[in-house]
């Protein structure tokens, strides 16, 4: 009887993080897992990845990591602040920009932690940097 509870690239996400978890007890260098699962993606989703990924470097001292094998940046405790969520990955239409317990976003008693992304353009660049400098609390 097969499984409908979870998708199978939820299945997959969840064997990545299983792995991510034992590769950090060995020591795996994580900013270079991020960097595979970066040069892995095709397309859109690998041009919005990697520009993200620089905005990150520039505007923050996250560290990079694979969050369920998807790229992502940690603070200095190893918690996860924010995730690049490809679109390709979960068959939807845009990447998301998903932002964890340790963003520093609240703001009042509602605030967005997710964001699509479907162009990184300068205005969006602009606004992607701000909204991470606001998450590490810059």
């Amino acid at each position: 009887m097969t499984s409908t509870i979870f998708s199978k690239e939820e299945k997959a996400a969840m064997r990545a993080a299983v792995a991510e978890k034992k590769a950090a007890q060995e020591g795996a260098d994580a900013a270079a897992a991020c960097e595979a699962a970066i040069a892995a993606l095709t397309g859109n989703d690998k041009e919005l990845a990697e520009g993200f990924h620089r905005l990150v470097a520039e505007n923050t001292s996250l560290a990079a990591k694979t969050w369920y094998g998807m790229p992502a940046y940690a603070d200095a405790e190893g918690k996860t602040v924010v995730a690049f969520k490809p679109g390709s990955k979960f068959k939807i239409r845009y990447a998301t920009l998903e932002f964890q317990q340790a963003a520093q976003l609240d703001d009042g008693n509602l605030w967005p932690v997710g964001f699509a992304l479907v162009k990184l353009d300068d205005a969006e660049k602009k606004r992607v940097a701000q909204i991470l400098r606001t998450a590490v609390g810059n």
